[in-house]
């Protein structure tokens, strides 16, 4: 197969799927997997991908967001490691800020604490922290379908009566610039104000959202903890603007 014939089955592939590990590119394109590690680094210079570990996504436009379904059945083994470790970091008797997201919603089956209050906007998220006996609350406010999260004016006039010891956000996406951002401008000012409101933030993202620049910035490195995955190509500068914590896929 010609280079211009594998890259173009190689981007065609992730147009159907959004993200793709080298294995399934071998398979696909029949050729070795040092051939496939050459022809992602030649289309990530040239912009049309984005290299991960063990795989590729595509670039994403700044308005660009995926559903609360396509965002289930991604880097699911990644989340659960990085949801497993978010939730040790819960103490008896906090008071708990949970995010909207896939993320931060695979927390709720590993919560052992019950001494604790949850306040959410995710739709998903209730029904869960119902079923584990955990007191919880919902913000109210206007539905997003997509993301299956309340926003709105009337939410966050109801998010900031309250001050919580620690906040688990989703994002997505993380840059060494530009922050923090996400692609609606009622879910950044929801996720701004929960941080203003917090202790402590941690942001859950899993190595696909480093690198990225969504439309509203949501805040500044420093700002949170960062819980991921991976070690990224340039992780010890993230390093350098806050603490990242790396936890291994189980």
């Amino acid at each position: 197969m010609l280079t211009e014939e594998r890259h173009n089955l190689i981007l065609g592939f992730l147009e159907k799927k959004g993200i793709s590990k080298v294995s399934e590119l071998v398979e696909i394109a029949n050729t070795s997997e040092s051939t496939i590690r050459r022809d992602l680094t030649l289309l990530e210079s040239s912009g049309r991908l984005k290299r991960i570990h063990g795989g590729a996504i595509l670039p994403k436009g700044r308005l660009a967001e995926p559903s609360y379904q396509e965002k289930e059945g991604h880097s699911v083994k990644e989340k659960k490691a990085i949801a497993k470790y978010a939730v040790t970091l819960i103490e008896e008797g906090d008071s708990i800020y949970l995010d909207a997201g896939t993320s931060t919603f695979e927390m709720i089956q590993y919560i052992g604490i019950k001494d604790i209050v949850v306040f959410t906007n995710g739709l998903k998220h209730i029904d869960a922290l119902i079923e584990q006996n955990i007191t919880s609350y919902i913000l109210g406010g206007k539905v997003k379908s997509t993301t299956k999260a309340v926003i709105g004016l009337d939410a966050l006039k109801n998010l900031q009566k309250y001050r919580f010891d620690k906040c688990f956000l989703g994002i997505n996406s993380i840059h060494m610039d530009y922050g923090f951002t996400t692609p609606d401008s009622e879910e950044a000012i929801l996720k701004e104000n929960a941080m203003k409101h917090s202790d402590k933030t941690f942001v859950l993202a899993d190595e696909s959202k480093f690198g990225e620049v969504s439309f509203i910035k949501i805040a500044d490195l420093r700002e949170a903890v960062i819980i991921t995955n991976s070690e990224i190509g340039n992780y010890e500068e993230y390093s350098k603007k806050t603490i990242v914590k790396v936890v291994k896929n189980k």
